[in-house]
């Protein structure tokens, strides 16, 4: 009795009843039944009658369950009872001829339960609701999700094949899993999920369970295989332990034939029943018995042990205790039709000790003999009763006695949760195994000097893992779009990979099936193998089964995602990186690797990839993000936009709106490239002179006369770097006459400067079709040097904050004094390259296509042209596109690595390239007033700004540029904002992105997409 309740309803729930009932039983009360079959508890003795009378006592119900269960039970027909012995298959992206089909089994042969499968949720509900109203005892609904619902459902979510989850080794995980696609299930009116699948995969060749088993490893299956059903049935879904006595040693599919399983019985009990005894002691409610011929268990000839009284009456019943429902495998496969007709076979597995036929074939037919059997005494009536009455026990648990319709509102985005994406993430990051690592060439830090290539086969067009690998580290990448096929096709590659000393090789097309190597072909081993000969260091990253290792050579590195996807795509290059650890192990032995095999790598401080909800933010808010944008661009606030957003060390949205224009709009997408305007100020000068402060050679009260000789005797003589960072040196905002000593009276360009073609005079590009001489860069930096200074003076004679371009050219030049090298060339030499930044630059046309950058103004009023791949600023424009307040170009994910590293004070990617304090030193206020700190711009001390959310901390920093860009760094909330837009696309003057503020107003759903999820949280 005690093992009956503790299987049933599990440990704590089991001994509460046991001693419920115990101390009902024990009490001499007399318990009688009145006509409405409500429970009175009456006392015995007569004398305590005869005392004064006490408040009476309401009748008290008593097992509610058995209540509903004896009470359903007794009104039911033989034929309502027979019944509920059968689940039917059906679907809901069928005609009607089918649903009428359904709803005559349910009215006429009143069926006790359907298995959907293909189709799609809303439709489902639909037939649900429909099927249940015609069911005088609500129907049982169940699905074959081992994967959750996106395994038959369109528009829901496919969590990772059960071996992908053998890889991981926290089981905290499964179970949240299973209670994620439990919720699923309650929510679409599913009570029973055939999963999961506790079969251990013994045998490589296993044409069935193989990739749906969670390993070979008995342990690590049972704890995942317990972990998954106690989130099923923690959310009341009944979990279904398949496929019993375990199928995973088979060479033979079910589907097809009847495999034989040939363990002794003591292998039997040590290996394939080990997850379902202990499945049992836990709480396991339901057991799915296989298709498969297992003589040490029954050897009568070629019968199925599902139909076999000696393994489910037997074994499993009476020797492993099982007291909960247990159902057949689907009974139209051949592996069980062959031992008879469908009608016979069916009746033999409910003689055998099934409860539920699943997926029957002639349920009319099946009926009758069951019937007849009946009554020719071959299976007593009594038999078909206690089947029922555990079907009726566990709907009740299910919630049925109290069946209420599927509401559909709102049921699309309640199976498609950003917390269930969230956790899909989580599965495929903790799966992801580094089989080996020789010599620790993993991860890969950001001073690596060797060459890298990669090359991806079987990827056909799509290349995330590539562009993801690029995003860490330039590198040529080259690809066998089908795999290579000719040994031409390999030599060519070969060539092509002579300059590199590391090659990463992807591949893809891997298949789950062992038929044909698992879809691992000759080619794809002859390339890795003449590879290895050319003596390269090789990182091999396989997309599929963990069985697919055996067939290639021993490479440095090896990584097995056991599945491909874009979310793989995306993993694997970040634990190269380092940006993510490796925690995974093989769930399975290949070769001289065993189950349980792996290696952890490290993260360092590199910039991730992740959802919203796993750094604490609200990702249905943040889509809001795309309302603005897209309103933005219908309002020509501008052409097109990137926003990024990154937190705790994760991009988290990284999105792209709009075009490059308005006429022909070429989509934006992560590679179009943007003007970046005054951010060049903080992400190019601002960099170089933190980087000179650090090393001493630059002192920011010297003054800048002290670098510059040429100041000495000028205005200029007496303001100091800091000064100049503060925009208080006394230099005027911007220089017109800089750009207008170059035109003529009427406007025009003088030809003494300017070229409509490149020469070896005239090589500084001021725009697409326009060139000037090199000595005009000169003659600008004089000019500068004899600019008037502003009249702004405050009471003690010192120059106010007034926003000066002319600044940042003089620490420009300070910097290129100091150094000896053109700023361009220092901090990419200094920063970019070793950060691994692809796009930030200037000059970009100088390395990419025109059609790559987002053009900026249809220029009337100086060049005369559309500018496209060059400087907007005219005055940087004019000394040739490099100088310290405009001129850089860049894409968002760029800025993201190089601002991230300013978020973490300077280190990245195991490397320092601040002192910790310097960034710290040069953000923090030091003006409240202008709302300033060195070089960076400060939220305002009223909060009034049009492009910074108040809701930003007064630590945060930035700075915004006039092409209608902006980055911002929130140190409080390990925040990090970037927007870039060609807002002056075609003309300069649409100053709506200030007007209606939409940088602030995106910027505002950031912040309130944290706060959303910490309420969600607390």
């Amino acid at each position: 009795m005690k093992n009956w309740f503790v299987s049933r309803f599990g440990v704590v729930a089991g001994i509460v009843l046991l001693v419920v009932l115990t101390s009902v039983v024990s009490v001499a009360w007399k318990i009688i039944s009145v006509r409405n079959e409500a429970v009175v508890v009456l006392p015995e003795s007569k004398k305590e009658q005869t005392k004064a009378p006490k408040k009476r006592r309401e009748p008290v119900l008593v097992l509610p369950e058995n209540y509903w269960v004896d009470s359903t039970l007794q009104t039911m027909t033989i034929d309502e009872k027979i019944g509920q012995l059968f689940m039917v298959a059906t679907f809901s992206n069928r005609d009607e001829t089918h649903y009428r089909y359904i709803d005559k089994l349910i009215n006429d042969f009143h069926i006790g339960g359907l298995i959907f499968f293909q189709g799609g949720p809303v439709g489902q509900a639909q037939l649900t609701n429909r099927y249940q109203s015609h069911s005088k005892t609500p129907l049982f609904i169940g699905i074959d999700g081992e994967w959750g619902l996106g395994m038959r459902l369109d528009s829901t979510i496919s969590f990772p094949k059960q071996m992908v989850l053998g890889s991981i080794q926290n089981d905290e995980l499964i179970y949240r899993m299973g209670a994620d696609i439990g919720k699923q299930c309650r929510r679409l009116g599913i009570h029973i999920n055939f999963a999961p699948v506790s079969d251990i995969n013994s045998n490589p060749n296993n044409p069935v369970i193989g990739i749906r088993s969670f390993g070979e490893d008995r342990e690590n299956v049972t704890r995942k295989a317990v972990a998954y059903m106690r989130g099923l049935q923690h959310n009341r879904v009944i979990a279904t332990a398949k496929h019993f006595p375990g199928h995973g040693d088979t060479d033979a599919d079910s589907h097809f034939t009847l495999p034989v399983l040939t363990h002794s019985v003591e292998q039997l009990s040590e290996v394939d029943l080990y997850p379902y005894r202990q499945m049992i002691a836990d709480s396991l409610m339901g057991v799915l018995s296989g298709h498969l011929h297992v003589p040490a268990l029954d050897s009568s000839p070629q019968l199925a042990s599902s139909l076999s009284e000696k393994v489910i009456n037997g074994l499993l019943r009476k020797e492993l205790g099982f007291r909960g429902l247990v159902f057949t495998d689907a009974m139209n496969m051949r592996g069980v039709l062959k031992t008879g007709r469908a009608p016979e076979v069916n009746m033999k597995a409910l003689v055998a000790g099934n409860d539920v036929l699943l997926y029957p074939e002639n349920v009319a037919e099946t009926i009758t003999k069951i019937k007849d059997a009946i009554a020719q005494r071959i299976i007593s009536e009594k038999i078909i009763d206690d089947k029922v009455k555990r079907i009726l026990q566990a709907k009740y648990w299910a919630g049925l006695s109290k069946y209420k319709p599927i509401e559909t509102t709102n049921l699309y985005a309640d199976l498609n949760t950003e917390n269930s994406k969230q956790l899909y993430r989580e599965l495929c990051e903790a799966s992801v195994t580094v089989v080996k690592n020789e010599n620790g060439i993993l991860p890969i830090g950001s001073v690596i000097d060797n060459k890298m290539a990669s090359v991806s086969i079987g990827e056909g067009s799509n290349a995330t893992f590539q562009k993801m690998l690029t995003t860490y580290k330039p590198m040529r990448s080259f690809s066998f779009y089908d795999g290579p096929s000719t040994p031409e096709q390999i030599t060519e590659m070969l060539n092509y990979l002579q300059p590199y000393e590391v090659v990463v090789v992807d591949v893809h097309g891997i298949a789950s099936n062992p038929k044909r190597n698992y879809g691992v072909t000759p080619g794809m081993i002859d390339f890795v193998t003449q590879l290895k000969q050319q003596e390269k260091k090789i990182i091999l990253c396989l997309f599929g089964t963990p069985y697919s290792i055996q067939f290639f050579p021993e490479t440095d590195a090896l990584i097995c995602a056991s599945q491909d996807g874009k979310d793989q795509q995306e993993i694997v290059p970040q634990i190269i990186f380092g940006a993510l650890s490796s925690q995974g192990r093989l769930p399975v032995s290949v070769l001289s690797y065993k189950a349980g095999d792996g290696v952890t790598t490290s993260a360092m401080n590199r910039i991730a990839f992740g959802t919203p909800e796993s750094v604490g933010m609200d990702g249905l808010m943040l889509k809001k993000i795309d309302e603005i944008a897209t309103a933005s661009i219908q309002d020509h606030v501008f052409p097109g936009c990137q926003v990024l957003v990154a937190r705790k060390g994760k991009i988290v949205y990284d999105r792209q709106f709009g075009g490059l224009n308005y006429r022909f709009p070429d989509r934006v997408n992560q590679e179009t490239i943007y003007d970046l305007a005054s951010l060049t100020k903080v992400s190019a000068t601002l960099q170089a002179v933190m980087l000179l402060y650090d090393r001493k050679q630059i002192d920011l009260d010297e003054r800048a006369s002290h670098y510059l000789p040429e100041l000495l005797a000028t205005n200029k003589e007496n303001f100091t770097v800091r000064d100049l960072l503060m925009h208080r040196s006394g230099l005027i905002s911007f220089y017109p006459s800089l750009w207008d000593r170059t035109k003529t009276g009427g406007g025009g360009l003088l030809p003494q400067y300017y070229s409509s073609k490149a020469d070896s005079a005239h090589y500084l590009q001021v725009a697409p079709k326009l060139f000037a001489k090199g000595a005009l860069r000169d003659s600008v930096w004089k000019w500068v040097v004899k600019s008037p200074l502003n009249l702004r003076k405050d009471k003690a004679g010192q120059y106010g904050y007034l926003y000066s371009d002319l600044g940042f050219m003089t620490l420009q030049k300070i910097v290129e004094k100091v150094t000896g090298q053109p700023l361009d060339i220092f901090v990419a030499s200094n920063v970019y390259e070793p950060l691994g930044l692809s796009y930030l630059g200037f000059n970009p046309l100088r390395r990419f296509p025109e059609k790559q950058i987002a053009p900026t103004e249809q220029d009337y009023r100086y060049r005369g042209q559309l500018l496209q791949g060059t400087v907007h600023d005219q005055m940087a424009a004019e000394v040739g596109g490099v100088s310290g307040h405009a001129g850089l170009f860049g894409t968002a994910r760029d800025l993201a690595v190089l601002f991230q590293m300013n978020l973490w004070k300077g280190n990245y990617a195991g490397r320092n390239y601040f002192n910790s304090a310097t960034v710290p030193l040069f953000s923090r206020v030091y003006d409240e007033t202008h709302h300033r700190g060195l070089g960076w711009d400060k939220v305002p001390a009223d909060g009034n700004s049009s492009y910074v959310s108040p809701q930003a901390s007064v630590n945060s920093f930035g700075h915004t540029g006039f092409t209608g860009t902006m980055v911002w760094v929130d140190p409080d909330e390990d925040l990090l904002f970037i927007f870039l837009s060609n807002r002056v696309n075609p003309d300069a003057e649409n100053a709506a992105i200030t007007s209606q503020r939409t940088r602030r107003r995106i910027q505002d759903v950031v912040y309130t997409s944290i706060k959303e999820r910490k309420a969600v949280l607390h």
